[in-house]
């Protein structure tokens, strides 16, 4: 998907909502089968009763790794439950080198030599461009570049202060720029500290940011639109736990929905900024 399809999408649907999915288990409606099969159903339900509200979903591939064999063969097929014309985001915080970063890239881009339903792939930045550059060889897909995160951790790294005074996610940002283009290099952006969000998008005016942290983690949507959505610069604002798990009744389906429309709303307001 192109930038301006994915603006396209936004302006069509009035909403810039990314749906993530983080299955677990423990955290099924008892009214389904506590195993694979009811994650099936269960994410199978959510994703058709958002996808009225979502541009965006983001695997998280932890969620189904965990589960072994049968995890694998789940995210294949919620990936093929996603509309074709839905961005996807397979949330995987690759972060290799060499013939390990190509491989990786190819299992989501291009996985046997076959195109991919995947438009991106989150990806660390840690080992420098040759981590990166393996990802952005594919033509219509993009890199989801970690550069500030919403945990609590991130002040261990992220938030270091160099000797040319910048932090280092801002170092991050301002090298990795370089490496892709607005139509093809997307950074992640936490919301929980609005201040620190918008120097992201005064160093990265024109790409697309992915902004996790909205919702359980406490980041308001009013902050992160103040200080990161412009005319020229796009976010999908990632929301998962608060839409996936709305309900823990047979309701389940229709509380997502319903938690979805309300942000959607919310981001009505706000939408009219954005340009191509």
């Amino acid at each position: 998907m192109t930038r301006e399809e994915l603006i396209g999408l936004m302006r069509h649907k009035r909403s810039f909502l990314c749906v993530g999915l983080d299955p677990d288990l423990r955290r099924l409606p008892p009214q389904l089968p506590q195993n694979t099969e009811g994650l099936h159903r269960f994410l199978h339900d959510i994703v058709l009763a958002t996808t009225p509200y979502a541009v965006a979903y983001k695997v998280n591939t932890a969620f189904f790794e965990a589960l072994g064999p049968a995890g694998f063969s789940l995210l294949h097929e919620i990936i093929g439950t996603v509309p074709s014309d839905t961005f996807l985001i397979a949330d995987a915080k690759r972060g290799d080198i060499g013939n390990s970063a190509e491989q990786y890239a190819a299992a989501f881009f291009a996985p046997s030599g076959r195109p991919s339903r995947v438009d991106a792939v989150t990806v660390s930045p840690y080992m420098g461009h040759d981590s990166v550059m393996p990802f952005l060889a594919y033509p219509g897909k993009w890199t989801a570049l970690l550069a500030l995160t919403s945990n609590e951790g991130a002040v261990d790294f992220q938030l270091k202060k160099l000797d040319n005074g910048r932090y280092l996610f801002e170092e991050v940002l301002l090298t990795a720029q370089k490496w892709g283009s607005p139509d093809n290099l997307m950074f992640v952006a936490g919301a929980t500290r609005p201040e620190l969000l918008q120097r992201v998008r005064s160093l990265v005016p024109r790409h697309v940011l992915l902004v996790p942290g909205v919702g359980v983690q406490g980041g308001s949507l009013p902050d992160v639109c103040r200080a990161a959505l412009t005319a020229d610069g796009p976010v999908l604002v990632n929301v998962s736990r608060q839409v996936l798990y709305a309900s823990s009744g047979a309701n389940y389906a229709e509380a997502a929905a319903r938690m979805a429309a309300s942000y959607v709303r919310e981001m009505n307001g706000y939408l009219s900024v954005v340009n191509a």
